[in-house]
């Protein structure tokens, strides 16, 4: 029953051993432990300032990454258009070229043919004036067999040529 109706000399020496830990307690620790929960709040305040700061660059970082993806692909799809627009060239000047080359083939064939037909009708026509000469020749040989048809006839062309 005495820890329940303490006495007076036990309160005494409580309050002076509470009040003696106090002070040391007061003196020395807390200001040392105040001191450490300030350290710790300021460290977490700009931990947490920092991982804002971080969040940012972050979200700057992916728009600049969106930004660049998108001007590749706008880059990408330039060059591919240039890259149709130059095949569709080449290919423009190569159908032009073979037409050219196919209208110059098809000319130099009409020509060649021209020529042959041309060449075929000079050989056609020496043939056909050496078979009439011959055939005079022969018509001739036989209507001046004599001498005096053949002087006759020479006297004749003497006359005509001379008329001319």
């Amino acid at each position: 029953m005495e820890l329940v109706n303490p006495g007076i000399g036990l309160i005494f020496w409580m309050t002076l051993a509470f009040g003696t830990v106090f002070f040391v307690l007061s003196k020395f620790a807390w200001p040392s432990i105040l001191r450490a929960l300030k350290e710790r709040e300021q460290h977490i305040e700009e931990a947490l300032q920092a991982a804002d700061i971080t969040k940012e660059e972050m979200k700057k970082l992916k728009i600049d990454n969106e930004k660049l993806l998108k001007e590749a692909k706008d880059e990408r799809d330039a060059i591919l258009n240039d890259a149709r627009k130059i095949r569709d060239k080449m290919i423009d000047e190569a159908r032009n070229r073979a037409n050219e080359e196919a209208d110059r083939i098809v000319e130099s064939a009409r020509q060649r043919i021209e020529n042959d037909k041309m060449a075929a009708m000079v050989e056609v026509k020496n043939q056909i004036a050496k078979v009439s000469i011959d055939i005079a020749e022969m018509i001739l040989r036989e209507k001046m067999k004599s001498d005096k048809v053949q002087t006759d006839f020479i006297e004749k062309l003497i006359d005509e040529s001379r008329l001319n």
